[in-house]
């Protein structure tokens, strides 16, 4: 789409700043990055996660043999997990393959009540769903992820939180003391790979409740063929004699692009089956009922603000979620979302108290007794079963919170909120007409999909390119001095922009841009987007850095150099490749490869009894 590469050029490969010490400065001290609030350096809220930064394949107590064997699987899936009904325990795991992943009894108890419907779904036969839930503090630090790295925003792998991608059934079973046969299977993984999940689970999951842990086990040493998922391939994925492909989104692609066709078959493996997509849902399907306010919900994600999803079911209520916090991709959505979310969860309480205002979170519920827990919340979509009238799905009303009181509320989104935008009539009027001339939910979708990446890409490409003139020029990077800082963001100087090249020169849609902006800068979305571009544009100027200190002479700096002078240099060039190689610099090889040449040279001129204590380093 519109995206200006010349302003963008530093903004994209990079991580965190580092400085210079004398004699070369060739390290820095971490920099805070910096906001400008009416002058002054500030912050937005940030929406921090006490976990951020930990979480891994929990195979502490297994050997390591055990841990290598499935590095393939792990790189897709944490575990598979069964959950039945016990007369006497409830809702219980039966079994978690493999059989080594230790999960805590919190995030056992967590899975348990969040891979059955509660009663009030009345979920007969099978049923598909997804949850999400919070990983157990104190999980081992994993190392930064390449596949994080060239991944999107909004695919990369969770690090403190698991998704859980259910199918659950239910059936008559005379059988069984309580007459139902009551079982799910569970995919935890830490990947946003709903679609392919899903999918997955609709081949294995119906001859899995026939044949059970036997069959499982076998899934599971195929998944652990597969290659590791890696972006901007396409792979074929075999499962019980079907094989899946898809493509891996790369950061690179271009947004909104055609999907990839698909690729030949020269294997021994059945013709693979085309997986359009690993990640979307239908649009169209999630929001029919409420697509006059489309806009409205569009703004309440981009602003992040504490919503509720009450919904019929497990499935709707999920998908809604989702699709909710895909509505403002390629922005990822930086706050807490649970798209199903029950009174047994360990967050319960945290989120329900009345003592301070909501948590910046977006959750999805099925139970009535919600209604009244979330009374106090400002934003309220309470959904029905679809209805039609005549050939359109009639529309939700917005209703004033006021009205929230009783078990049997109407459908409606409950809200006082008042939109900045106005709302997009041209697309309702085409959304409308579509239905009437029959038009596929999937062309509805893309219509939809099409219309939210051209909003999200309007309001955000007026910060990308402000952001992009803070970033130093690449002439003011020297081997001789500290890298060049980012200048701090200015709220009031970017707002000045506004008029030459705000969202008005891409968007047809009026209203008060600059509000909505202000209201932004207050929302844990901007405090993640700012930070994520702050750390790379750091990262590109440390890649500059080293790019410019290999091309420099550095043995004719040595020759009239003391020896502590030298050892001082060697010290400080072998910290930045560490580090350049820990954080995954995109530098070329031949670079680290040439320092780490005159490191090793430098050295070797050095006096014999030097050399070792150096080497040893």
């Amino acid at each position: 789409m519109l995206i200006f590469q010349a302003h963008l050029y530093y903004c994209y490969f990079c991580s965190e700043s580092m400085g210079l010490d004398p004699p070369l400065q060739l390290l820095c001290a971490p920099q805070t990055p910096q906001l400008l609030i009416s002058g002054e350096p500030n912050f937005a809220p940030a929406a921090m996660d006490p976990l951020d930064g930990f979480g891994s394949p929990r195979r502490e107590e297994a050997s390591a043999d055990s841990r290598s064997g499935w590095t393939r699987f792990s790189s897709w899936l944490e575990c598979v997990c069964v959950v039945t009904f016990d007369l006497e325990l409830g809702q219980a795991i039966e079994l978690v393959y493999p059989q080594d992943v230790k999960l805590t009894e919190k995030e056992k108890t967590s899975i348990c009540y969040l891979s059955f419907p509660d009663s009030y779904s009345g979920c007969l036969g099978d049923t598909q769903f997804t949850f999400r839930l919070r990983q157990s503090v104190g999980r081992q630090s994993f190392k930064v992820d390449i596949y994080n790295r060239d991944a999107p925003a909004t695919l990369q792998r969770e690090t403190a939180h698991f998704f859980g991608y259910v199918y659950f059934r239910q059936v008559k079973d005379v059988s069984v003391k309580r007459g139902y046969f009551q079982k799910s299977l569970v995919l935890v993984s830490r990947l946003p790979y709903t679609h392919l999940f899903h999918s997955v689970l609709q081949i294995i999951a119906p001859e899995f409740f026939e044949k059970l842990e036997p069959f499982l086990e076998a899934v599971c040493n195929e998944i652990d063929q597969w290659p590791n998922p890696s972006p901007g391939q396409t792979l074929n994925l075999p499962v019980v004699g079907v094989v899946l492909q898809v493509i891996i989104p790369s950061k690179t692609d271009k947004p909104g692009g055609s999907p990839v066709k698909q690729i030949t078959n020269e294997s021994p493996l059945p013709a693979p089956t085309l997986l359009p997509t690993i990640h979307e849902l239908d649009l169209f399907k999630c929001f029919q009922s409420v697509l006059i306010h489309l806009q409205m919900l569009w703004e309440l994600m981009l602003l992040g603000e504490p919503l509720v999803v009450m919904a019929p079911s497990p499935t709707v209520c999920s998908e809604t979620i989702l699709a909710l916090v895909s509505s403002i991709s390629p922005l990822k959505f930086c706050c807490d979302f649970r798209p199903y979310f029950t009174i047994h969860d360990s967050e319960f309480r945290e989120y329900t108290t009345r003592t301070q205002a909501p948590p910046n979170v977006v959750l999805g519920v099925t139970n009535p007794f919600f209604i009244k827990t979330f009374q106090n919340w400002p934003h309220i979509v309470r959904l029905g079963e679809i209805k039609m009238a005549g050939d359109l799905p009639k529309q939700v009303k917005v209703k004033k919170l006021s009205k929230l009181k009783t078990l049997d509320t109407k459908p409606g989104i409950y809200t006082a909120y008042k939109t900045f935008l106005h709302k997009d009539k041209i697309l309702i009027k085409r959304l409308l007409k579509g239905i009437q001339r029959k038009r596929p939910s999937e062309a509805q979708s893309a219509i939809l999909r099409r219309h939210l990446l051209e909003l999200t890409q309007s309001f955000i490409i007026p910060l990308e390119r402000y952001m992009a003139s803070l970033m130093p020029l690449q002439r003011s990077v020297t081997p001789w001095k500290t890298p060049p800082q980012v200048r701090p963001f200015s709220q009031d100087e970017f707002i000045s922009t506004l008029d030459q090249t705000g969202p008005q020169l891409t968007s047809m849609l009026r209203g008060d841009w600059m509000g909505l902006y202000r209201r932004f800068f207050r929302s844990p979305n901007f405090d993640g987007w700012y930070r994520q571009r702050h750390r790379e544009m750091t990262q590109k100027l440390e890649s500059l850095h080293l790019e410019t200190i290999c091309d420099a002479d550095l043995m004719g700096w040595t020759k009239d150099k003391s020896e502590v002078e030298i050892v001082d240099l060697i010290l400080k060039l072998r910290e930045k490749l560490i580090k350049a190689r820990r954080q995954q610099l995109q530098v070329k090889d031949e670079v680290l490869d040439k320092l780490d040449a005159f490191i090793n040279s430098i050295v070797g001129s050095l006096p014999e009894d030097l050399q070792p204590v150096l080497n040893a380093r």
